[in-house]
């Protein structure tokens, strides 16, 4: 498929096909046939797997500006859908963080089988984000809550008192943080802030 290699083309296959059908499309791009188990590893109170859809990772690209020029980072990024989405669709690097070895060889795999510039990094983001600081746009889906939630945060504050940053949510709004603005009022499930 031509369209791996050149984000205009990738992005005008994924409008050509129904939205109700653009998630099956994009497993099968990327070779995904099932919905990946969680494993022992998955900390307590955690959100288990459950892959992000294609619409609204549209909208997070579009309401966030993601370019090739930026570095996506998504924390929690499964077996590295949206990470391979985001990429083909803007050309931005991507990075992920995963705390389950299972699906981080998923999408080590996924990266490698199709070629793509993908890093992701078993580890825990609450105590990892120093190994993704890179980031330019930051995406939390479904984020996790509590301590494990407020440690990311802190981090990303970190990040963003050294440039400016975007944190992108979907179907959680992020609690009320002074140094983050919304981008666009929260829409659909997906909510855009940048770093001020």
């Amino acid at each position: 498929m031509t369209e791996l290699r050149d984000p205009a083309a990738f992005r005008a296959a994924v409008l050509r096909v129904s939205p109700v059908a653009r998630d099956s499309w994009l497993d099968d791009v990327l070779g995904l046939d099932e919905l990946a188990e969680d494993g022992p590893d998955l900390p307590r109170h955690c959100v288990p797997y459950i892959p992000c859809g294609v619409d609204p990772l549209l909208r997070i690209v579009d309401l966030a500006a993601i370019t090739a020029a930026d570095t996506f980072v998504d924390i929690g990024c499964g077996v590295g859908r949206a990470l391979a989405f985001v990429h083909l669709v803007t050309g931005a690097r991507a990075i992920g963080i995963e705390v389950q070895a299972g699906l981080v060889r998923t999408a080590r795999a996924v990266a490698a089988r199709l070629a793509l510039p993908l890093a992701c990094i078993h580890g825990d983001a609450a105590a990892q984000m120093a190994e993704v600081a890179t980031g330019s746009v930051y995406l939390l889906y479904c984020p996790f809550g509590g301590q494990r939630l407020d440690a990311v945060l802190a981090a990303l504050e970190a990040i963003a008192r050294e440039r400016a940053i975007r944190v992108c949510c979907v179907d959680l709004p992020l609690p009320a943080c002074a140094w983050l603005a919304p981008v666009a009022p929260a829409t659909a499930g997906v909510a855009v802030y940048r770093s001020c």
